[in-house]
């Protein structure tokens, strides 16, 4: 079974994307309301992936993404932006993202991306 990661500011974001992947059979090893925690959080947990929000307050998104991909050069991550962030998209997959998911989150879009991630 998959452990994921799951990091976003909002804590209703958190719960949607933890209730869409323990019910197809992903575990939620760890959640982080920041860059800096996800970062701490992934050298503590070593998920096997983690869902990263681009903005977020202090350390954003594509800053943890660098920093821990830098930690860890294999890293998969799948980023979630909102509506008209193609610029930060685009250079989260730059910075080695593996996919990313748009929100309002859809079930299917999301599994769909972690399965692939993960593949």
């Amino acid at each position: 079974m998959a452990k994921i990661l799951v990091v976003d500011d909002a804590a209703f974001m958190r719960m949607m994307i933890k209730d869409i992947l323990s019910k197809n059979g992903f575990e939620v090893v760890g959640e982080a309301a920041d860059g800096a925690q996800a970062i701490d959080k992934y050298q503590e947990l070593r998920p096997d992936l983690v869902t990263m929000d681009i903005t977020m307050p202090d350390v954003d998104g594509i800053e943890a993404l660098k920093r821990i991909r830098a930690f860890d050069p294999n890293a998969r991550v799948i980023v979630c932006s909102a509506m008209g962030q193609q610029t930060m998209v685009i250079e989260a997959i730059q910075a080695g993202a593996k996919d990313f998911i748009v929100k309002p989150f859809q079930a299917d879009r999301v599994i769909e991306a972690v399965q692939k991630a993960l593949a």
